[in-house]
């Protein structure tokens, strides 16, 4: 293959999940504006979806998280101004290297950027899953730069297992499965795993697994995780700079809310309960019925509990 049909190739193959990501966020009645940050320090850029207008707010998914992971939620947030950060090497953000870096450095430098260059000097910062790390990353490294922060779902903890899939990712056999063309069926079967079966059997989560798959199979954003999951993850657990500590949760002034949905399968109320009240200023609130990326079973009743800690846009 030549380089210009290799382009060609990568053009088509970036149209695809455009269009992908175009007829989710058309199902919401969303129509994002898109911004292209660029971080310095390092050596990369990651896109920026915005959505709204009002107080901003700085939205950090998870694995397998872009701007449209979030439409349900972000409709319910009429009156502030949705800015849904890519992390790096997902979707069309550029990929770092994190290798030697702590994850709340990469995520203060990264957020920082798209802070100055968005114009959004003080937000409230919103994660979920992996993303919730960001979140409370850029709070403990810019405090004067967060005024709360909303967390949504489980996250990496010392009390939460690594999940196999995280194991698998970064062995040898990682390298192939990040390669293969994945399948509505299989991701279908992961979304059940992590506490959706429901919204699936309702036919709610049919466009969403459509835009996921593409995603996987159109942009290299699994290949990215995995080196990710590979420079934090060593033999016996998470390696030091990944997981925030005790310390470094205690150092976490801001307000903070948790909201966990009772069928989400990444750690229990429990482990949520303790986790919450290592922050100075934390609350634990629980979704009944709702897997782990609760706004996708429950968006009015997310919505609604993060305006209320927000306090409403005026």
């Amino acid at each position: 293959m030549t380089m210009s049909q290799a382009k060609a190739r990568s053009n088509e193959r970036l149209e695809r999940y455009r269009a992908a990501e175009q007829q989710l966020w058309g199902d919401y009645g969303l129509e994002p504006r898109e911004h292209l940050v660029q971080v310095p320090e390092l050596r990369s850029a990651v896109r920026v979806t915005e959505v709204g207008s009002g107080r901003p707010l700085v939205f950090v998914a998870g694995t397998g998280g872009t701007g449209p992971y979030w439409a349900p939620l972000v409709r319910e947030l009429s009156g502030f101004r949705c800015l849904l950060v890519e992390r790096p090497g997902w979707g069309l953000s550029d990929p770092v290297d994190y290798r030697g870096r702590d994850l709340a450095d990469v995520s203060a430098t990264v957020l920082g950027a798209v802070q100055e260059a968005l114009g959004a000097p003080n937000v409230d910062a919103i994660g979920a899953s992996v993303g919730n790390l960001w979140a409370l990353g850029l709070a403990a490294r810019r405090p004067d730069a967060v005024r709360r922060v909303v967390l949504l779902g489980g996250a990496p903890w010392r009390e939460v297992p690594i999940p196999k899939f995280f194991r698998i990712l970064a062995s040898p056999l990682g390298a192939i499965i990040v390669r293969l063309p994945l399948s509505r069926k299989a991701t279908a079967s992961q979304i059940r795993a992590i506490g959706h079966g429901a919204s699936l059997d309702a036919g709610a989560l049919d466009r969403f697994i459509d835009w996921r798959v593409s995603l996987t199979r159109e942009t290299p954003s699994m290949r990215h995780e995995r080196s990710m999951v590979q420079a934090y993850l060593g033999g016996d657990g998470w390696r030091p700079g990944f997981v925030p500590t005790d310390r470094e949760l205690a150092s976490v002034q801001q307000p903070v809310r948790m909201l966990f949905g009772t069928e989400d399968s990444t750690g229990t109320p429990e482990v949520w309960e303790r986790f919450v009240a290592l922050l100075p200023n934390a609350s634990l609130e629980l979704i009944q019925g709702a897997g782990h990326m609760a706004w996708w079973d429950a968006a009015e009743e997310v919505g609604r509990s993060m305006r209320t800690f927000l306090g409403d846009a005026p």
